[in-house]
């Protein structure tokens, strides 16, 4: 099955707030947004490289799919709110969406949740 995208977010935090970053994702963010996008490929901090950034992956089906959880979740108060306390953190924000390569099945193709 490869016609599923991942989406490659970015977020870079202000210096040293990655940690407050991921305390508050955790506690506020993390269930919202796994109930509401359904499938994460993925969380992770950079150590190498360009520092202060927090790269999560989300699997959809297509575009529709994502653009239909993408507005559930933006639509959720409980998100709302989480975003105003996050967005103070981050610099910057990028996104690109990701296609398996036509000989390659993703291991991680369960269900989608909600």
């Amino acid at each position: 099955m490869n016609s599923m995208i991942v989406e490659e977010r970015t977020y870079t935090t202000y210096p040293g707030k990655w940690r407050d970053y991921l305390a508050l994702f955790e506690a506020e963010g993390l269930e919202i947004q796994h109930r509401i996008l359904g499938r994460m490929a993925g969380y992770y901090t950079t150590e190498i490289g360009e520092l202060n950034q927090i790269v999560h992956l989300w699997v959809y089906t297509d575009l529709n799919e994502r653009a239909e959880r993408r507005g559930k979740l933006l639509g959720d108060p409980g998100f709302k709110a989480y975003v105003v306390k996050m967005l103070p953190l981050l610099q910057k924000q990028d996104s690109r969406i990701l296609k398996p390569a036509p000989f390659f099945t993703p291991q991680w193709l369960e269900p989608a949740q909600g």
